[in-house]
This record gives structure tokens, C-alpha cells and sequence, in this order.
């Protein structure tokens, strides 16, 4: 006889594990360490988080869960936290949303979606996760996908529903997880990540008419790369391109890539492939794949479409490469800014920061015109906690190898530099001043040319313990955790080995998005 699904086996009390979880992140605040705690980028109040998980917009508010390990700094069982806001600009913390009570879960509630019902209900898809052995990864993991219900209009509250979907272990290899759902047509479809008994990286498609009951369809994605073992946290959505045509766009964080050159740089890296589907039909890539962002620290990316059309992605900023300075303080890991997903009729997708962001700034410091000498600095800040930078360089009239922006520039000689490589065409940013954390530099590309009027556009947010870097109005994106040392955190705009001309540069200082 077949098991019932959905299947719901507590093994502890959920009310009891929540409220020890949220005791456990209270404890951990009261003596955080905010020298590096972000102003304006999601992170939880104390502990370690990861992914985002579950974005949606429900009842007149913006919902952003993320993975939690409440009782340390580390990586362990996982739980979901959840902040919420009316304006994607100040937001409000809310109660621990998950914690792993379940037997299928009972290690750890992994990553998954949100999404609206025909019923108006709003549905979490999650993965539940068991150490095969009982107490770690030595003998693999068993891993299924399981359902939940927001039981208040804030959806602060969760009710488990159970596993829905159990993993077929001689077709698995251990990874079985990350479900992201959406409806076509009069269909519900869901994808998750999987590594195949053959330790390949795959994605699997499953249908389904009342969003319980779910049947296999088929492997809708395989990587080419024998190395790629694991596709983490996949996405899948149209974009539609300003003549109307639609691209689909397959995302997936693939687990066992090795460096090339300049791709691949991270343990593991998050990217996508442009292509087309039908329903019934495989999914064809059209395009190559490409990173989401070419910074130290990006992983794990999820997106939601905004009720007026926009896709919105968010992503965490991993900090998983030893030394982690921060795991000293209290918490770890924070998300980046909302970006906003396009694509252009080339099937190119720019990711810009969602237009709320603008709502943040607090003031407007504009310099005009300038020309940098050779191997001229020029002081922009004294000290810049929590700032947006826009600076437009005249590359046709710039002869300089590297020039660029000193962040956190501190007294002791410490700083994080943001520079145009002219030497290898590419945006950088370098990190091999820092006295704290990990070093080396990121490079992303740069298309100049008729196209951008020879023009180097660079948006920069910097953050307490972090930047980002929007190229050419999102073309390329790179976000990197950066460290600096105690007093002023000046920034600097200086010219090596020729000369710069700035068009513009304009400063902003942000505000806190009500989480600190």
C-alpha cells in the first residue's frame, strides 16, 4: 500500500524549538560586534544565515526568509528566519519561521520557495534534511521535499504540512533539494536540484494539478561539466525582452566547477543559462553560461516576479573562505541589495538594484567634472559607513592602466580597491591591502564601446562589511565582503600610471533599513 503524502512525523515540539531559537539569536545581539554589521543589507539580529529562501510579496507586504543557524556562527541545522516590509526600504524582523521538527527534517530545513495558490493560500516548498548516518555528511544525506502554509495574514507563522515528494535513492546520489514552484497555464510545475546516482549535476522537473500531489516529468537540465556534481538552489522564470519576445532563464549554483581563467574563481559559483521551453518539451540553451556576479562572496540566488511584473532576485553573500572575521561578532552572513532582472533583445539580462533603493539616500554630494594627473589621489570621504556611489569615467580620453575608488580606506593602510584594469579590460576589485579576512582580487568584464560611448559607468554601495558594484547599469554585477580596520573609512578616486577624466561622481549617504 502506498504511504500517504503528504506524510507529517513530529519528532519535537515546534513552538518549543522556535522559542529556543529565537532566545538563542536574542543572546547572540545583545553583544554583537557592529563594526561590520550592515546598515542596509539583510542579515539576521544574530547567528549565521545563507540562502534567501522563500520571496514573495503576500497581502500588502514584501516577504524575505533566509536559511538561520540560531545557536552559532557556523554553519549548522538550519533554520529559516524572516524579515518583512511594506516598501522594500524599511524592514521589520519576524518571529523564526522554521525550525527542523519533523522526522524527514529533523537536521535541518533546507531551502525553497514561496508562492500564492489559486485559493489565495501562500505555500512554502522547502527541503527536508537527515544526515544519513545520524550525525553528519560522512555516509550522505537524505533529503526530500516538503510543504508548509502561512497560517496569519503576515505570514509570521508557519503550519507544516509534510514531505510531499520522497527521493528516489537509487537515482540520487545524496542531493536531492532546493524546490522553486510556479504555475503554467493551468498547471503547477516544480523544479529542484539533484545529483544523479552517476554524481551529475541535474535539474528535475515535476507537474502537478492541486500543488500536493506531484509526478515526475523529466530531467529538465544536465550539466555538461562531468566535474559539476550538484546544482544547488536552481531558478526558473520568461523574461520578455523589449520586442516581446520571451527567454527563458534556467539559474542553478553548481557545486564542483573549477576555475578558468577568470570564471569560477569560488568554491562554487551561481550562474545561468538563456534559452527556450515549452511546456511538454526540454529546455534548449541559446546562450552560454555567465556568472550572476563576479565578486568573492555570491552564492545562492532566488527570485520572485513583484506584483507589477518586475522579476527580483536577491542573493547571499557567502562567507565561507577562512579567515571569516565576522564569526567573531555575533552573527554571519548577510544578503545583497534586491536586484531587478531584465533582458535586452540580444538575450543579455542586466541586474540593477531594485528602484527602492533610491528611497535610502539621505543627501547628494556631486563633484563636478575633474581630470586626475598621473598617480593623482583625490580624498571623496573622510569617513563612509553606509554609502552609494556614481561615477561616470570618460575612457576616451583616460590613458591610466588602473584607476578607481579606495573604500575603506583606513589609517593603518588597509582599503578595498575598485578599479578599471586597462591592462586586462576588466573591472576589479582588489582586496590585497586588507589586513583582515580574505584577499585577493575578482574581475569582471567590460563591453566599451559605440554601444556605451566609450563611457565607464560604475555604481558602487558600500556597506559596513561589504561592497557591490553595479557596471554599465548592471551589464555585469560583483559583491565582495571587505573588512575594515577601526577609525574613518575614507574613500579615495585615484589614477595610476596616466591620467583619468571623471564626467561625474556623485555621493549619497544611505540610510539603515531598520534591522540593527
Amino acid at each position: 500500500m502506498t504511504e500517504q503524502i503528504p506524510q507529517y512525523q513530529a519528532v519535537k515540539d515546534d513552538a518549543k524549538e522556535l522559542a529556543k531559537a529565537e532566545q538563542a539569536i536574542r543572546a547572540q545581539a545583545t553583544t554583537r560586534n557592529d563594526r561590520w554589521y550592515p546598515r542596509f543589507h539583510i542579515a539576521s539580529d544574530g547567528g549565521w544565515i545563507n540562502d534567501p529562501n522563500g520571496l514573495c510579496f503576500y497581502r500588502g507586504r514584501w516577504h524575505v526568509y533566509y536559511q538561520l543557524h540560531p545557536y552559532g556562527t557556523q554553519w549548522g541545522p538550519m533554520h529559516w528566519g524572516h524579515v518583512s516590509s511594506v516598501d522594500m526600504v524599511t524592514w521589520r524582523r519576524e518571529p523564526v519561521a522554521m525550525a527542523p521538527t519533523l522526522k524527514q527534517e529533523q537536521d535541518g530545513v533546507f531551502s525553497g520557495s514561496a508562492v500564492v495558490g489559486d485559493d489565495g493560500k501562500l505555500r512554502f516548498y522547502y527541503t527536508g534534511h537527515r544526515w544519513a548516518n545520524g550525525h553528519d555528511g560522512a555516509d550522505g544525506e537524505c533529503q526530500v521535499q516538503m510543504l508548509a502554509e502561512a497560517v496569519d495574514n503576515d505570514a509570521a507563522h508557519l503550519k507544516k504540512i509534510g514531505m510531499i515528494i520522497d527521493c528516489p535513492k537509487d537515482k540520487v546520489d545524496s542531493h536531492f533539494r532546493d524546490p522553486k514552484v510556479w504555475k503554467q497555464g493551468d498547471t503547477w510545475y516544480l523544479i529542484h536540484g539533484v545529483s544523479s546516482a552517476q554524481r551529475r549535476g541535474q535539474i528535475w522537473l515535476y507537474s502537478s494539478v492541486d500543488m500536493v500531489h506531484w509526478e515526475f516529468e523529466r530531467v529538465l537540465f544536465e550539466h555538461d561539466d562531468p566535474d559539476v556534481f550538484m546544482l544547488e538552489c536552481p531558478d526558473f522564470y520568461p523574461l520578455h525582452d523589449p520586442s516581446g519576445r520571451t527567454w527563458w532563464v534556467l539559474c542553478f549554483s553548481a557545486m564542483g566547477s573549477k576555475a578558468q581563467g577568470f570564471v569560477n574563481r569560488n568554491a562554487n559559483n551561481a550562474g545561468y543559462v538563456v534559452g527556450s521551453w515549452e511546456v511538454g518539451g526540454p529546455f534548449t540553451p541559446l546562450r552560454g553560461f555567465n556568472l550572476w556576479d563576479w565578486g568573492h562572496n555570491f552564492y545562492a540566488p532566488q527570485s520572485f516576479q513583484a506584483p507589477d511584473g518586475r522579476q527580483i532576485m536577491y542573493g547571499w553573500m557567502s562567507p565561507f573562505v577562512k579567515p571569516i572575521p565576522m564569526e567573531d561578532d555575533g552573527w554571519c552572513g548577510q544578503l545583497t541589495l534586491a536586484r531587478t532582472i531584465t533582458i535586452d533583445e540580444d538575450g543579455n539580462i542586466s541586474s540593477k538594484p531594485v528602484d527602492e533603493i533610491t528611497a535610502l539616500r539621505e543627501d547628494k554630494v556631486q563633484l563636478d567634472p575633474l581630470k586626475l594627473e598621473v598617480n593623482e589621489e583625490l580624498l571623496i570621504a573622510e569617513d563612509a559607513e553606509a554609502v552609494e556611489i556614481e561615477v561616470e569615467f570618460d575612457m576616451r580620453h583616460t590613458s591610466a592602466e588602473r584607476f578607481g575608488l579606495r573604500v575603506h580606506a583606513t589609517s593603518d593602510g588597509s582599503y578595498t580597491y575598485i578599479a578599471y584594469d586597462a591592462q586586462i579590460g576588466r573591472v576589479v576589485i582588489d582586496r590585497q591591502a586588507a589586513v583582515r579576512g580574505d584577499r585577493g582580487y575578482r574581475a569582471a568584464p567590460v563591453q566599451l564601446g559605440k554601444d556605451t560611448g566609450d563611457i565607464l559607468k560604475l555604481r558602487v554601495f558600500v556597506d559596513r562589511g561589504s561592497v557591490e558594484v553595479y557596471i554599465n547599469d548592471g551589464s555585469e554585477v560583483m559583491s565582495s565582503y571587505s573588512y575594515p580596520s577601526a577609525g574613518r573609512r575614507a574613500v579615495v578616486l585615484l589614477s595610476e600610471s596616466g591620467i583619468t577624466r571623471v564626467n561625474t561622481l556623485v555621493m549619497h549617504h544611505l540610510a539603515d533599513i531598520g534591522l540593527e
